[in-house]
């Protein structure tokens, strides 16, 4: 779960992270009148959760009141990258001497939190570390030590970042941890004229299987993204892990790991996987219904690919899960069923005497994925 820039500065305040007094607002007439409580002039900035504002023409200074009006009016409405923007920040502006990049983030392979820091922020950081790696820090960090004053220290010195930010970084480890995040990130961290260190801009992403204990994100309608893809949205709204591809296969499975593979099986076919559908473990009937409801909805699926290892999940419930779906859902692709593992034969038989003429079973996952992809592109 991404938060909005906004949100994440006002996360960082209330960590004691110094950000620029700023106002959010979803209507011109509005920016002019935060604009004058700000001062004047401001920096009007696009809230959308993608990167490449600046780039698109989302970031731009108003030098007055009237002009923050007129620049809101071009701002609001704009697409950056698919996301239409609806509100915009406005902020004070600062005198910058110097600009750095700081972050923290989940590195689930190595098991660690890893700390990235540069003191050339203000940059796309993917691009300073491919041109220039040596310019970009990577500190492991043990979650069950965490970001002590010295450890922050060590991050600030190994990045060549002033001693000054150190305690910064200490802040920002206090917001991954006690806001369950995945990811928190500055860019730019700056050093104003005057010495003051504040956080121009952030990027918070939060662990949605924590939700339930972060009252602060408990409302889901302050953080959705109002440009995310419908069929994603349909699917969060029935608990379901769904991630739409721009493929024409619609592929469920249970477990990220065989999902994951159905992925690479069906592309090795020849054919795009048009999502990744995730029932996971311990899926009803309920939950299989609902997850080809999705799929069916998708209009560029040319067919669904269903394949399942029973254990925790039974086989014959997947089946009853299809056979309920095809009850209520107009099936007009094929659907290409594999049931391996507990209760698999139940299962067979249920969708055999079922009997819809759309819908074949395979005995092999290369098998189904096979046949899959030859009707996905027939």
């Amino acid at each position: 779960m991404d938060l909005y820039e906004h949100q994440a500065r006002e996360v960082f305040k209330s960590y004691g992270i110094a950000v620029p007094d700023a106002a959010v607002v979803d209507h011109p007439r509005e920016a002019r009148r935060a604009a004058e409580l700000l001062g004047g002039r401001v920096v009007v900035k696009a809230q959308v959760k993608t990167g490449g504002r600046g780039k698109a023409g989302g970031v731009k200074l108003a030098a007055d009141p009237a002009a923050a009006e007129i620049t809101a009016r071009q701002i609001l409405g704009m697409d950056i990258k698919g996301h239409t923007v609806r509100r915009v920040m406005l902020a004070q502006p600062v005198d910058i001497q110097d600009e750095f990049y700081v972050s923290f983030v989940l590195d689930r392979a190595a098991g660690v939190f890893l700390a990235i820091a540069s003191a050339e922020g203000g940059m796309d950081i993917e691009e300073v570390a491919a041109t220039r790696p040596e310019a970009v820090a990577h500190i492991p960090v043990d979650p069950a030590e965490g970001v002590t004053d010295t450890k922050a220290a060590e991050i600030a010195a190994a990045a060549g970042l002033p001693a000054e930010t150190a305690d910064v970084l200490a802040r920002l480890w206090q917001v991954l941890v006690r806001e369950d995040a995945l990811l928190v990130e500055v860019n730019p961290l700056v050093r104003t004229t005057d010495g003051a260190i504040l956080a121009l801009d952030g990027k918070v992403t939060v662990d949605d299987n924590a939700r339930f204990r972060q009252a602060r994100w408990g409302d889901a309608s302050e953080v959705r993204d109002t440009d995310a893809d419908p069929l994603e949205a349909a699917a969060a709204a029935k608990g379901l892990t769904y991630v739409k591809l721009d493929g024409e296969v619609g592929i469920i499975g249970n477990g990220a790991g065989l999902v994951m593979s159905t992925l690479d099986v069906v592309a090795g076919r020849g054919a795009r996987p048009a999502n990744f559908l995730d029932i996971g473990g311990g899926a009803s009937a309920q939950v299989m219904a609902d997850g080809l409801d999705v799929i069916l909805s998708d209009r560029d699926v040319k067919a669904v690919l269903v394949n399942v290892f029973g254990g925790i999940t039974a086989c014959d419930a997947v089946a009853e899960g299809i056979v309920r779906a095809l009850d209520s859902v107009h099936l007009t692709q094929p659907l290409v069923v594999r049931l391996d593992g507990n209760n698999a034969a139940r299962g067979r038989a249920i969708l055999d005497a079922r009997a819809h003429p759309l819908v074949e079973q395979a005995t092999t996952m290369d098998g189904a994925a096979a046949r899959a992809a030859q009707l996905a592109n027939r």
